[in-house]
């Protein structure tokens, strides 16, 4: 709702946001060991074609936000038409995310990581809460670790999962997914 340009598209997972009858088809297991599963992976691409065919775009920016980062990350991994993938508190790891909570595996998804070399051609940028525990900085780290060129990390130290994004999302899209120097510095942000 914040994003100020006018071709915005949002896509929720399969399932996310539907309640009572409408999730007679949603097995639970997309919630758990599957929530990153090829089926989802694929189903969101064919969204993401049908969208851009429905507005006449040539090129895509993927932005995705927690487990929606994990999926960003895998869609633009089959595309050639992403020219950046952005994330937020972005789940890139989800290997090390289980390891590190002691959690039970997510065996049936895809991992963001491993398509590092899909990925490596995609300017990226990576933004991380300091002062989050559900996912924090260190699964933006073990992914970033797989590429021959690291991307680019920012860490906010004040923010959480879910605090305070929204409060600088127009700076972060108004500069092309970069913080303002002024609010950098106000935020005491700590780059790659």
């Amino acid at each position: 709702m914040l994003d100020p340009h006018e071709s915005v598209a949002y896509l929720a997972r399969p399932c996310q946001f539907t309640q009572d009858n409408e999730r007679r088809n949603c097995d639970v297991r997309y919630w758990t060991s599957h929530r990153f599963a090829p089926e989802v992976i694929e189903a969101t691409d064919r969204a993401v074609t049908q969208l851009k065919a429905r507005f006449g775009a040539k090129q895509i920016r993927m932005v995705g936000y927690s487990g929606g980062g994990a999926i960003a990350a895998l869609v633009s991994a089959r595309r050639n038409d992403v020219t950046m993938l952005v994330t937020v508190a972005g789940n890139l790891d989800h290997v090390e995310w289980t390891r590190i909570n002691r959690v039970t595996p997510l065996s049936g998804s895809l991992n963001p990581a491993d398509y590092w070399q899909a990925l490596q051609h995609i300017p990226q940028q990576h933004y991380v809460g300091g002062r989050d525990h559900i996912i924090d900085e260190s699964i933006a780290r073990a992914y970033a670790s797989r590429f021959n060129e690291s991307p680019s990390i920012t860490v906010l130290p004040d923010f959480t999962h879910l605090c305070c994004w929204e409060k600088v999302w127009p700076a972060l899209v108004g500069q092309n997914f970069g913080l303002p120097d002024a609010v950098k510095s106000n935020l005491n942000v700590i780059e790659n």
